[in-house]
């Protein structure tokens, strides 16, 4: 094969795909950032680049700009030509991305949970109605439950409320023992401490409230209510919306698709963070959800090795391990407790496909509930009651298929002798 117009492509544009991008180039090599998002920053520092809030953000992106990296915005990778070879799918068709070497920093999704009334309008993720403040929804006035589990929560909460809406409350599944347990690991990272404190005194006077969780919402059009519990007391509370997120489910369907082998939910790496398929590295959270910090200084230690830099990965390492401890801990703290699988049976699993829970549980696997009642076959191909699945029933999603995203046909019908041509211009 000639030789790639780029010697790495990094796929996805948050704090790892940054880091990976800008420590790749750094050794000289021709790098190409890759992500399905307007602009760069990720999930996390959605926005950013209009409106800087973050100095960690600017930092990265201004280290990317500096180092000559590519960017390619609004582009999403959906199948794999050859090997050694992407195809992302842009407004002006398909662009064909060969590479030498590659780095997935492909990120994370929040985990929804169906609980009665989850499908209703104003019922959303707790990242996604962030998501959608940062791009301009209106969110002033607007009486906000924010659930589920995890730091987050905290932090959707706090940047709500800087915005205008009233914070019913920031409602935490799990138990104060284990949260106060957790405390302990922060005794180290004074970053963290002072994060948590700041947090906390943005959110003065909104109730805190941990071993809850929401049971169902409530609503003719659109959500009106929400009824949450705690031991053994339920009550209503109203709200315009309720922000919801438990845990982060990792975007490995590339990864998978590539061939990089999982080592449970997470893509398995090596020390340099090289996956199992040669010049092929991930990092942040397909290999483990541990935070931005963590994120970051495995998309240094990926870059690094890309670029054959070992000596100064290894620098990092020690640094990485401190992080990981910290997951380790985190993830241990906010672990899903079991009441929340306690969820009347018509309730629906699969919005896109209308299945319920029962006609899900019927089944003896993923694959089984898919090939019977079309669970997953849906427009998010099973993104959403895939990861409800994983946590109600033990199941795993046992293969991934092109495309990894829904594509134009015309994009998918293309030059059918090679799959795909080198671009495709017409639509459907």
């Amino acid at each position: 094969m000639a030789r790639p117009a780029h010697d790495v492509v990094v796929v996805g544009a948050g704090p790892a795909g940054l880091a990976a991008a800008a420590s790749a180039a750094s050794a000289k090599l021709r790098v190409l950032l890759v992500d399905d998002n307007p602009a760069v920053g990720g999930q996390i520092w959605r926005g950013e680049e209009r409106n800087p809030a973050t100095k960690e953000a600017t930092f990265w992106r201004e280290k990317v700009r500096a180092a000559g990296v590519d960017v390619l915005c609004g582009a999403r990778i959906f199948d794999v030509a050859e090997p050694g070879v992407l195809l992302a799918e842009t407004i002006g068709g398909v662009r064909r991305l060969p590479y030498w070497r590659l780095i997935l920093a492909t990120g994370a999704r929040e985990r929804f949970l169906p609980f009665p009334g989850w499908t209703l309008p104003n019922v959303m993720g707790a990242g996604g109605l962030q998501a959608m403040a940062k791009s301009g929804m209106p969110i002033e006035g607007k009486r906000v439950v924010v659930a589920g589990t995890g730091p987050l929560l905290l932090a959707v909460a706090s940047y709500l409320a800087a915005h205008g809406a009233k914070i019913e409350a920031v409602v935490e599944q799990a138990p104060m023992s284990r949260l106060a347990g957790f405390s302990l690991q922060l005794l180290g990272m004074p970053a963290k401490i002072r994060q948590a404190i700041a947090l906390r005194r943005q959110l003065a006077g909104v109730p805190y409230l941990t071993g809850c969780w929401p049971m169902a919402a409530h609503g003719d059009e659109k959500l009106e209510r929400v009824t949450l519990t705690k031991k053994d007391k339920r009550w209503d509370v109203a709200c315009d919306y309720l922000a919801c997120g438990f845990h982060l489910i990792p975007n490995v369907e590339l990864p998978n698709l590539i061939g990089c082998k999982l080592d449970g939910d997470f893509v398995s790496v090596d020390e340099w963070q090289a996956t199992s398929v040669s010049d092929v590295y991930c990092a942040g959270e397909p290999t483990g959800i541990g935070g931005v910090e963590l994120a970051i200084l495995e998309g240094q230690i990926a870059g690094l090795a890309a670029g054959g830099q070992q000596a100064e990965a290894r620098r990092l390492f020690a640094a990485r391990e401190k992080y990981r401890r910290f997951a380790a801990a985190m993830d241990n703290a906010f672990a899903l407790r079991p009441e929340l699988r306690d969820i009347p049976a018509e309730t629906l699993l699969c919005r896109c496909e209308d299945v319920t829970i029962a006609r899900a549980q019927a089944h003896r696997s993923w694959r089984e509930a898919k090939l019977h009642t079309r669970c997953g076959m849906g427009p998010c191909q099973g993104r959403v009651c895939g990861g409800a699945a994983s946590f109600l029933f033990g199941w795993r999603t046992e293969s991934v298929r092109p495309p990894v995203f829904p594509a134009q046909v015309a994009h998918l019908a293309a030059a059918p002798s090679e799959r795909y041509s080198e671009t495709v211009e017409e639509h459907v």
